[in-house]
């Protein structure tokens, strides 16, 4: 399980690089924002799976309690990124990133009468952040 759980984060990390850099229209839209935007999120996400993955490397109860509190943080803010937001609990700059970056972007669910509309991008973002909390958890447990 704890090479599971190392595994999953770098997965999620590739899936996102996949995503912010190599253009695959309709899938992302690069056009949409500029490389600093995306170097500067790219700061912001890319450790995060790195440190999930390496907590669990070390496999260390500091190490691990850390991993899993980042896992966690990330659901959550998926959640507040794309779920909540679909449901019509969001801010005004959310609505106009999701106008701006994604409204050209692939979606399956319904978007009449929505704001913000997760895309299939951000889904399989949402499963990966899934999975890699419950890899984390299962490594955790595992002790």
């Amino acid at each position: 399980m704890i090479s599971i759980a190392v595994i999953v984060p770098l997965i999620w990390l590739a899936w996102l690089v996949l995503t912010e850099w190599v253009p695959m229209f309709p899938l992302n839209d690069l056009e949409a924002s500029t490389v600093k935007e995306r170097a500067l999120m790219a700061l912001v996400n890319y450790p995060i799976p790195l440190l999930i993955a390496g907590g669990v490397a070390l496999h260390e109860t500091w190490s691990l309690a850390v991993a899993t509190g980042l896992a966690v943080l990330t659901v959550v803010g998926h959640i507040v990124s794309w779920w909540l937001p679909y449901f019509g609990f969001s801010f005004e700059a959310q609505r106009e990133a999701a106008r701006r970056e994604y409204a050209r972007t692939l979606k399956i669910l319904p978007t009449e009468g929505r704001d913000v509309v997760i895309d299939v991008q951000h889904m399989v973002v949402g499963v990966l952040t899934v999975a890699m909390l419950g890899t984390t958890v299962a490594a955790t447990l595992a002790g």
